[in-house]
């Protein structure tokens, strides 16, 4: 009986309102594009903004080169890779997991953003994408923690900081891996529920929990 009104002795002292969010369905199915944009991107953005100075001389891009133009510095080409023959955009079709048709120490950085998750073969993808980096090349990777499922495109996995540290360790290096969380609970609540990031202020985004990881980046660099 004491337990009983010692917890909701303090449901009273820390009530949680819920407001809008108080609800079984998403505010967006679009994961809040129709809002604005979507919370991750704050953090892809602001990761890649703090790396301009790897994006340069040959670069690689999936599905399109907009992150290469967008953050690039210095870049004399532009490529893209997709599995689909399909995309105008594309200058390599290949599948990242079986990328033998790719050159070896051709590109000095690989941008691999929100790409992994629908890949069965992470570890293949990360030995081919170590092999095409030149010496001293750097390979940026965005990777979710907390998403909602791409019902158009298969996803297999969700990624940690410790998962990501040994598998990109593995393959580079421990000493040539820097993994970071971005995120707190506030912004993975919100990034399910549909949120735009504009909807949050700087404050709110630019909190990072380690405990609370809505996405994963990783900058890895080859000997």
């Amino acid at each position: 009986m004491m337990r009983r009104q010692s917890a909701r002795l303090r449901r009273w002292l820390r009530p949680a309102f819920l407001g809008t969010l108080r609800r079984t369905r998403p505010l967006s199915d679009h994961w809040g594009f129709d809002r604005g944009t979507p919370i991750d991107r704050y953090y892809i953005e602001r990761f890649l903004d703090g790396h301009r100075a790897d994006i340069h001389g040959r670069v690689l891009e999936v599905k399109d080169s907009g992150y290469s133009r967008r953050f690039g510095n210095g870049v004399d080409v532009y490529d893209v890779v997709d599995i689909d023959a399909g995309n105008p955009d594309a200058t390599i079709i290949a599948d990242l997991a079986a990328a033998d048709g790719v050159p070896s120490d051709s590109y000095d950085c690989f941008i691999l953003t929100q790409v992994l998750q629908h890949i069965f073969d992470t570890r293949a993808v990360i030995a081919h994408a170590h092999r095409i980096l030149k010496p001293g090349g750097v390979l940026l990777v965005t990777v979710p923690s907390v998403s909602r499922l791409d019902a158009h495109n298969p996803e297999y996995w969700r990624f940690t900081t410790l998962s990501c540290r040994a598998l990109f360790g593995d393959a580079f290096g421990m000493d040539r891996v820097e993994v970071t969380s971005h995120g707190n609970v506030l912004t993975a609540i919100g990034f399910l529920a549909g949120m735009a990031y504009e909807e949050l202020t700087p404050r709110e985004l630019d909190l990072d929990d380690e405990r609370y990881p809505l996405l994963i980046t990783v900058r890895a660099a080859k000997r």
